[in-house]
């Protein structure tokens, strides 16, 4: 209900939950810069009215791009007298993101996730503790299925993820 009334801005806004990214695209990056700080001038306006903060953390600016020639380039975004840090790999809704929209260090992370969890369920299957296929199964639908299909939409169009071997068997598959 909070955000329901977020001002219009310049830039497009994609939100959940409590998450916020506002995004404009342009070949100028003046226009970028200045787009994002007068929308995060009026969004920060509108949060203080309502009593919200933004978290510290979460807070940066990153951009996406292809030309190389641009690659070190950060943006400078600046809203009430602060500059906003600038992030080469932010993480949005749990997707690690990088310049390219690679998605690559997502992938080589969750691959890592994977593999541990699919160990720890092998290690349960055979192991004293009586986990039969039923209790395997229904642990292995948070602990891995869910983990592996997190934003599968996102990413898994990428040419990266021909290149990353995620793990597909789980114990129950096996």
């Amino acid at each position: 209900m909070y955000i329901s009334n977020l001002p219009t801005t310049i830039s497009r806004k994609y939100g959940y939950a409590d998450d916020l990214a506002i995004m404009h695209a342009d070949g100028d990056w003046q226009a970028v810069e200045r787009a994002h700080s007068k929308d995060m001038t009026a969004v920060c306006e509108c949060l203080q009215t309502w009593k919200l903060k933004i978290r510290t953390v979460k807070k940066m600016s990153a951009a996406f791009h292809l030309n190389n020639k641009e690659a070190k380039r950060e943006l400078n975004v600046n809203y009430n007298n602060e500059t906003l840090p600038f992030c080469l790999k932010p993480k949005y809704l749990g997707v690690t993101l990088d310049r390219s929209l690679t998605y690559r260090q997502h992938l080589e992370s969750l691959c890592k996730k994977l593999t541990s969890r699919i160990a720890l369920m092998r290690r349960l299957s055979g192991s004293g503790w009586d986990a039969g296929a039923t209790t395997l199964r229904i642990a292995t639908q948070p602990l891995v299925h869910s983990t592996r299909e997190h934003c599968a939409p996102v990413w898994c169009r990428s040419a990266h993820t021909r290149l990353i071997s995620l793990p597909s068997k789980t114990p129950c598959e096996l």
